[in-house]
């Protein structure tokens, strides 16, 4: 089963993405995903990791919660990842330096497969580019608590088939926000994060539909 899902990740990612209908699907109101002409100097490049791994059959991801001291986006649960630095080669050797300096895996244990939609951040002016990596087993993790505040195991499997979208209204930097968020063990997870992961469920449930 492994082996054919991740021959279809691999032809999906290189395939037309649902990028804009299923960032859509999560984005906060009032919130845009395009920049405007007079933006584009002020963008700041940035990149994430999702790691797919299998466990008890089922599809596993990783995401961590943001330390509450963090300058952009602080507690809010989000993929390894982080700015674009110029010692950086490229968004992707970005993706798998942040995995490794945050939740501390062996980067050379998963292999990158493709990546999803680029997502433009309006609140914190980031476009982050998505890179998907498949590990054959669950990862070592050596989380960096001066980074992360606690490590989640998110269960993809379970959101194939019963997409849970619950709402909620939150106080955020913009003031009180109603939002759409996939709830998950009491975890409230919104924003870029659930536009990232509404994409990959959607390329998942597209298999399940073949």
């Amino acid at each position: 089963m492994n082996q054919a899902l991740l021959k279809y990740l691999k032809e999906a990612l290189h395939s037309e993405l649902p990028g804009f209908e299923a960032h859509s699907k999560m984005l906060p109101p009032g919130r845009r995903l395009k920049t405007r002409e007079d933006e584009l100097a002020m963008v700041k490049q940035s990149s994430v990791l999702l790691i797919l791994y299998p466990e008890d059959d089922k599809i596993f991801t990783c995401l961590t919660r943001r330390p509450s001291t963090m300058t952009f986006h602080p507690g809010q649960i989000s993929f390894p990842g982080g700015k674009v630095e110029k010692e950086d080669h490229s968004a992707e050797m970005t993706a798998l330096r942040e995995a490794r300096e945050e939740i501390g895996i062996d980067t050379s244990s998963v292999g990158i497969i493709g990546k999803l939609s680029d997502l433009y951040v309006e609140v914190s002016r980031f476009s982050i580019q998505p890179y998907v990596a498949w590990a054959d087993k669950k990862p070592e993790f050596n989380v960096n608590i001066g980074e992360v505040e606690e490590l989640i195991l998110f269960p993809l499997s379970d959101f194939i088939g019963n997409e849970t979208i619950s709402e909620a209204v939150l106080d955020t930097v913009t003031g009180p926000l109603l939002i759409k968020y996939y709830p998950f063990n009491g975890e409230i997870i919104w924003g870029a994060t659930a536009m990232i992961l509404s994409e990959l469920i959607e390329i998942l449930k597209r298999k399940e539909s073949v």
